[in-house]
């Protein structure tokens, strides 16, 4: 069979690489059980819109955090990285209606950045406080979509000139099923049409 031979598969989430987030919410009484910081890990969160800067994530009905996101209409993307990954894991598989999910994973919640209720994650290198904007019900999931209203990021992502670097963070990934660090950088944007001096400069060794 050669290379680019095409066989059919069957329907499914099939897109893939995708970005690697936990999200952090809490109920309006942070202080009961069910309302207590929670961390629910989304494969499914992405940029939609840039001004004013939106995102969305698709969350089941099921999961304790859609609960609470729909609540307070607040939530926080917390980026991977590779300390991260473990204990990102464990969210994924366990429930915040069963127990708390910072404390299993000796994660600090710290308030967010631009929001009332919501929780961030103090180890995550970025984290990103969003406002509800709408929900919309697609069938297994609903989808929340977002402004983002503040954002904080660990001072060692910031070179002499304040520029945000997160080549530095060693993020995940998520591959049909499997976490990886990002790889060899292999360009940036306009990579293709600029100049062999910009390339050098920009690419150095890598």
């Amino acid at each position: 069979m050669a290379k680019h031979d095409k066989t059919t598969l069957g329907l499914s989430t099939i897109l893939n690489p995708v970005p690697v987030v936990m999200i952090s919410c809490a109920g309006k009484d942070s202080t009961a059980a069910e309302g207590r910081p929670n961390i629910i890990t989304v494969a499914w969160t992405g940029t939609i819109n840039s001004e004013p800067p939106m995102v969305s994530v698709s969350i089941r009905k099921s999961r304790h955090s859609h609960k609470l996101i729909s609540e307070t209409g607040e939530f926080v993307i917390n980026l991977v990285n590779k300390q991260l990954c473990k204990p990102c894991d464990l969210c994924g598989v366990k429930s915040g209606a069963d127990i708390d999910k910072f404390e299993v994973c000796g994660l600090n919640a710290v308030k967010a950045e631009g929001l009332e209720y919501a929780y961030a994650i103090k180890e995550a290198p970025v984290s990103i406080s969003c406002k509800v904007e709408s929900v919309t019900e697609l069938g297994s999931h609903d989808m929340f979509i977002a402004k983002i209203v503040g954002i904080t990021a660990d001072s060692y992502l910031l070179d002499e000139n304040g520029r945000l670097c997160l080549d530095n963070a060693n993020l995940v990934a998520y591959n049909h099923g499997e976490y990886f660090l990002l790889g060899k950088k292999l360009g940036f944007f306009g990579y293709s049409v600029a100049s062999e001096e910009i390339i050098k400069k920009r690419m150095g060794d890598k």
